[in-house]
């Protein structure tokens, strides 16, 4: 194997599971609440577009406001298989999440979601009647990290760079909440 990480000399992977697993995904997600939420569909965004989870629940599940006249509601009504990509920062915190979505119009969960910017899109308010939620039900992810954060990984790369060794601070691995 001629990879870069062949040449680490430290520990740069680890797939996590259960309660691990969720712990990650709720701390890169806290890191950049906003995603690109991606579906299957065939319009001018192909099924792209940027969401902002309003909640990551005790199980790992994701939570977002979206109108239920949406085509991105008609797209999750149709095929229900969603990839969610996040970037925390330049150069760390990434996370890629397969699962799927379900949409709600669960009143009691619209308002535990509601904030108040959403006026935005909902110009009558939580009690707007094209407010939906959707729960997106991880099933695998995958995640890009640092093992000691951004001050460590910065020094580290520097004095790796210095001395013409590989030191990386990454770490990555498979998630299945």
């Amino acid at each position: 194997m001629n990879s870069i990480d062949a040449k680490q000399s430290e520990r740069n992977h680890e797939n996590l599971s259960g309660t691990e697993a969720t712990a990650k995904l709720k701390e890169l997600v806290e890191k950049s609440k906003t995603c690109f939420f991606c579906t299957k569909g065939q319009g001018e965004s192909k099924g792209t577009r940027p969401m902002t989870v309003l909640q990551v629940d005790e199980r790992g599940n994701l939570w977002f406001l979206s109108a239920n006249d949406s085509e991105k509601n008609h797209e999750v009504a149709n095929d229900s298989e969603v990839e969610l990509y996040f970037q925390g920062s330049p150069h760390s915190d990434f996370l890629h999440i397969t699962g799927t979505a379900f949409i709600s119009q669960d009143r009691a969960k619209i308002d535990e979601l509601w904030e108040p910017l959403a006026k935005v899109w909902f110009t009558e308010g939580k009690d707007d009647p094209r407010i939906s939620a959707i729960e997106v039900v991880p099933r695998e992810g995958y995640y890009w990290d640092t093992k000691h954060g951004m001050i460590v990984a910065s020094i580290k790369m520097l004095i790796g760079a210095a001395m013409g060794k590989t030191m990386d601070d990454g770490i990555q691995g498979e998630l299945r909440p």
